[in-house]
């Protein structure tokens, strides 16, 4: 006998075996699906989205097509699956928020036969996306300062912060390699690089789920290489591409990261939607990398299979096709998985087990949650909520300050303290430059005109207290005008994006660009700049680099914030007055064309500059690329020592870092791995560690990477992944194309097949 507590009244005393905490979570799940109605069962795999019809405009695809604003009683009589974004769908304070939640599980609880509480999700990309809350910068920002511990850091807060209004599961990390930088979502990813993008990915998941909120893996798998980088493209690449690319980050993210729901792709990878294939969300997420926690749709995935895809002829076909598939929960709404899947389990056209199964996971979770505890309760916390505390703010502030990378400088960074300095641009006094599309002034602000931020965010010229010249709009066809910034001593143009969703900006989900040109008419007000003979100190805040070849001799310094968040402006003015040395490294390479992409570093010898072709994607700024105020001297330790290392060992490369300047500054080592020859192409190399390394003027470390030969696997013609012996290079490097030292690896042994537990990283230490 347990005894359950709920908003009713006192605890009663019940036989419910799934309610009992000494049983295993497995008997428990048992037993209450064994008591469950179908009714009840497909319930638990649906969620509601409560308002989200009343929203003007779309914040999701079809938003209004296939939303209807439900019948709440009627709804929650068989219980509820999930509550979708409670916070951040119109503004509501921290503390209404969290009472209005509360109020919801208690009828949901109050209505249902076996009250059993919904799970609460929301988006947290940039922090809780709801109104107060801090803004973090933006996932491209994370991979920028290439700090896992601290973006770690960052997770924990968020997840903090989720849990204290009663939020249980996270929207968040997205973990698709960049691909196209065309793409309107490459400012949610955390680079190019599948080793940067999963320690970093891990690294959040790891504080989100230490703070008690279920992270979810975005997108698994292919979404970021859609042809053209257009939005629910399709996606045509080869199975090493994905296995050897793509995979990895996901791979780290529920292996290294604890990740405990994975949302599924709009896209279909070779013409098979990944929200209908079992080969995807089962054989390989489930069979092969052993996950266990529950795979929920992008919000209207189900629906898209007969609405995008055409692989289901109506919402009961499209509920059996993603339940055999392996998807677990409809998000946002109750659509395909509500009267269609019912009706059809009952003709005997979709197997009630596939129902069991889904509901199963979906239990097992609320089990680990304690949903099904009889002490859990509905009730708000006590007392005052802030979402946007002094150490959240503090951390964001640090963040945003690693983030900023020094592109160029010809010696004009950092500003000469008496210097005239002419602000100008369309983002120079505009909070929109801080904010990416998934944070809750840009996400859900537009749609509530006249609405504050919520927050304090300082523009660049509030920091550095200037005023400013806008020169143009951001997109406009305006023409650009300068006022009297010929009349300084240096032109800071403060140019690049304002996000938005579907269409309202020029960067984010669904704002997709044909070629890398500034966006609107910011080339001509650069080149009127340029044009006044003053020195110029470019700084993009934006959601992707822009092509910046036409301008990179004519431009004094440029300086490139990846949507740096709620502290981004005092951040940015730190670096051009110096009272921060910049340390952020590019995550993602810089154009020099605006037709020279798709192209990322991480292709073979053909991929990039050859004589035989007349297009050259050399990046004008490599990845892994930034400069600092102070300079470093870089010794190798043991350098002609031989590295002989067995298929199954590991190797050890050092080096020793001095700051040899005049200020501390930190150095981010990068470890990149070379291979000769190989069964296929490889790219020239790809990065297998790094750490940052902050010295003092005149101090010292020596930076030690092990290195698993598992790092030199790839995936062969005939799909498997080994360890092949040979010659390899590990390379110490400042960036992708700075070669600082080589270590010559000799790989000896048999080749080794490789299985999914395979070594996912190199360990730095640093003494």
């Amino acid at each position: 006998m347990t005894e359950r507590g709920d908003a009713a009244g006192p605890a009663t005393a019940v036989a419910e075996p799934w309610r009992d905490p000494s049983r295993p979570t497995g008997e428990r799940v048992a037993a209450l699906l064994a008591a469950m109605t179908l009714e009840e069962k497909t319930a638990q795999l649906c969620s509601v989205w409560m308002g989200a019809t009343a929203t003007d405009g779309d914040m999701a695809p079809h938003q209004h097509e296939l939303l209807d604003e439900p019948d709440w009683p009627a709804l929650i009589r068989n219980g509820l699956g999930q509550i979708t974004r409670a916070f951040g769908t119109a503004p509501i304070g921290p503390a209404d928020g969290a009472a209005a939640l509360a109020a919801l599980q208690a009828e949901i609880v109050a209505a249902s036969r076996l009250g059993i509480p919904a799970v609460a999700h929301e988006e947290c990309l940039t922090g809780f996306l709801t109104w107060q809350a801090t803004v973090y910068p933006t996932p491209l920002a994370w991979g920028a300062a290439f700090d896992p511990e601290l973006v770690e850091r960052m997770a924990g807060q968020i997840g903090r912060s989720l849990r204290s209004v009663g939020v249980h599961q996270g929207l968040a990390p997205v973990v698709d390699v960049a691909r196209d930088l065309r793409w309107g979502r490459v400012e949610e990813t955390i680079g190019e690089d599948p080793y940067l993008v999963g320690t970093i990915g891990a690294a959040y998941v790891r504080g989100l789920e230490r703070a008690g909120v279920i992270a979810t893996l975005k997108h698994f798998i292919g979404y970021s290489a859609s042809a053209a980088g257009r939005n629910f493209g399709p996606v045509s690449i080869g199975p090493r591409e994905l296995a050897d690319v793509l995979l990895p980050p996901f791979e780290m993210a529920l292996r290294d990261g604890g990740a405990r729901s994975v949302m599924a792709a709009y896209v279909a990878l070779d013409g098979m939607p990944v929200s209908a294939d079992p080969a995807v969300l089962t054989t390989l997420l489930r069979d092969r990398l052993g996950f266990t926690g529950t795979v929920v749709s992008d919000y209207f995935g189900v629906s898209h299979l007969r609405m995008l895809h055409h692989v289901a002829a109506d919402d009961a076909d499209a509920a059996g096709l993603a339940l055999a598939a392996g998807m677990d929960t409809e998000l946002p709404g109750i659509r395909c998985y509500g009267t269609p899947l019912i009706d059809a389990v009952r003709a005997g056209t979709i197997p009630e087990s596939l129902v069991d199964r889904a509901a199963g996971r979906v239990l097992t979770q609320k089990c680990e949650l304690g949903l099904l505890d009889p002490d859990w309760t509905p009730a708000p916390p006590a007392g005052p909520l802030d979402l946007d505390p002094p150490e959240s703010r503090a951390l964001a502030r640090t963040l945003a300050e690693r983030s900023v990378v020094l592109c160029a400088n010809d010696g004009v960074l950092p500003l000469a303290p008496d210097a005239r300095i002419a602000l100008v641009g369309p983002l120079a006094d505009d909070p929109a430059g801080m904010l990416g599309c998934y944070t809750f002034p840009r996400h859900v602000g537009p749609h509530h005109p006249g609405l504050e931020l919520g927050v304090p965010i300082p523009t660049l010229a509030e920091a550095l207290g200037r005023t400013a010249i806008p020169g143009c709009t951001i997109d406009g066809d305006e023409e650009p005008a300068i006022g009297d910034a010929a009349d300084s001593d240096v032109i800071v143009a403060v140019l690049g994006d304002r996000s938005g969703i579907f269409g309202v900006g020029t960067s984010g989900e669904g704002c997709d660009v044909p070629d890398l040109r500034l966006p609107g008419r910011q080339a001509e007000l650069l080149e009127l700049l340029i044009a006044t003979g003053r020195p110029v100190v470019l700084v993009l805040l934006s959601g992707r680099p822009y092509a910046l070849g036409a301008y990179a001799d004519r431009l004094a310094a440029v300086v490139q914030a990846f949507f740096p968040g709620e502290e981004g402006g005092a951040a940015v003015a730190g670096v051009l007055t110096g009272a921060v040395n910049p340390s952020g490294r590019l995550p993602v390479s810089h154009p020099a064309h605006p037709g020279g992409q798709p192209s990322t570093y991480l292709a073979p010898l053909l991929g990039h500059r050859t004589d035989v072709s007349t297009v050259d994607p050399t990046p004008l700024f490599p990845f892994g690329h930034g400069l600092s105020y102070t300079t470093f001297e870089w010794t190798p330790e043991n350098q002609d020592q031989p590295h002989i290392v067995g298929t199954d060992g590991e190797a050890t490369v050092a080096v020793t870092v001095l700051n040899t300047g005049d200020r501390p500054g930190a150095e981010i080592v990068q470890l990149y791995l070379h291979d000769p020859v190989a069964q296929v192409t490889q790219p020239v190399r790809r990065l297998v560690g790094y750490t940052r390394v902050p010295l003092d003027p005149g101090e010292a470390r020596t930076v030690t990477f092990t290195v698993p030969a598992d790092l030199a696997s790839f995936t062969t013609r005939d799909g498997h992944r080994i360890v092949e012996p040979g010659a390899l290079h590990l390379l110490l490097a400042a960036s992708s194309t700075d070669i600082r030292h080589t270590a010559h690896i000799t790989l000896t042994g048999p080749p080794r097949t490789l299985t999914p537990h395979r070594h996912l990283t190199s360990t730095p230490t640093t003494t």
